[in-house]
């Protein structure tokens, strides 16, 4: 059961919560989902409890009754923090963006572990690719003005912060900027949400913005490129990472991140009138043990 666990506010709903999750650890989805019926008929703006609904019915093939929950989960929770929107995505009944509820609650409970999980579990090296990318599209590898969007704990901008004069971070979750702020890589971080952020910053003020994985969390690039295209300086570069797949434009894994084209990529950076430098096939992460098909890109300003 995937559900966030947000208590409903009463201990004894909150055990039988807990009641259902242990049921399905045990292998008895049937009896969880009744359990959990039963949960939401008690509290029906228990929105943890209808998305773990959701979830259990997808697993026991009620496609129907699995939508009914998550628009439930949603429609309770207007930030989407379970991310019911992109199950229904999934599902086929809406095609929507990720919420920033969801990502921030998403990377607030996991910041704690997030490095030993990236680097250990899922043998992540997106910053190691995306530094040899740069490097070969500016040999000299100096910067003024660089800017690490969706920069989490800081993974990416200590690969880059020996050549950045000055190395700006911004992150939408409070509790991974937090973790950045520890390691002192950053001259400036900021919480807020990338676009927000980039339309209230100066116009041609980067040299470089680094935006590892943060991809994997737009469905549509454009309004993200476009707003680094305006504070990327002449000749300033963007380098990024992605996932990708074999067919045109965008899809939503079932891993719940966003895995585009490499068309779909070139298009989007053509779009925000940036030349795309390189675009290289390069998987920059795991999951169980198999490589996570993925792009490594460099465009110009």
């Amino acid at each position: 059961m995937d559900a966030i666990f947000l208590t409903s506010g009463d201990v004894i709903i909150d055990r039988r919560f807990e009641w259902a999750r242990d049921l399905e650890a045990k292998g008895d989805l049937a009896a969880a989902a009744d359990l959990l019926t039963q949960t939401v008929d008690l509290s029906p703006g228990y929105a943890a409890a209808w998305f773990a609904l959701g979830d259990l019915r997808q697993k026991l093939g009620e496609t129907g009754g699995a939508i009914l929950a998550f628009e439930q989960a949603k429609a309770i929770d207007p930030e989407d923090r379970h991310g019911a929107s992109l199950r229904l995505t999934r599902l086929g009944a809406v095609q929507v963006a990720m919420s920033d509820g969801y990502v921030r609650t998403l990377f607030d409970g996991y910041a704690l572990t997030f490095d030993a999980a990236l680097r250990t579990g899922l043998g992540y090296r997106a910053p190691e690719l995306m530094l040899a990318a740069v490097r070969a599209a500016r040999p000299d590898m100096t910067f003024g003005n660089a800017l690490d969007l969706g920069c989490g704990t800081g993974l990416g901008g200590a690969a880059f912060k020996l050549f950045c004069k000055v190395l700006t971070g911004v992150d939408l979750s409070p509790a991974m900027v937090a973790q950045a702020r520890a390691k002192n890589i950053y001259d400036r971080l900021i919480v807020g949400e990338v676009v927000a952020f980039l339309s209230a910053e100066a116009a041609r003020h980067y040299d470089l913005v680094v935006a590892a994985d943060l991809f994997g969390y737009l469905d549509d690039l454009a309004p993200a490129l476009a707003a680094t295209a305006r504070v990327l300086a002449p000749g300033g570069l963007i380098v990024f990472s992605a996932e990708t797949h074999d067919d045109d434009g965008v899809i939503l894994r079932d891993t719940l991140r966003y895995a585009h084209s490499p068309t779909h990529v070139r298009k989007a950076l053509a779009a925000a009138d940036l030349e795309c430098v390189s675009l290289d096939s390069a998987p920059a992460r795991s999951e169980k043990g198999v490589p996570v098909p993925g792009l490594v890109g460099v465009a110009r300003k």
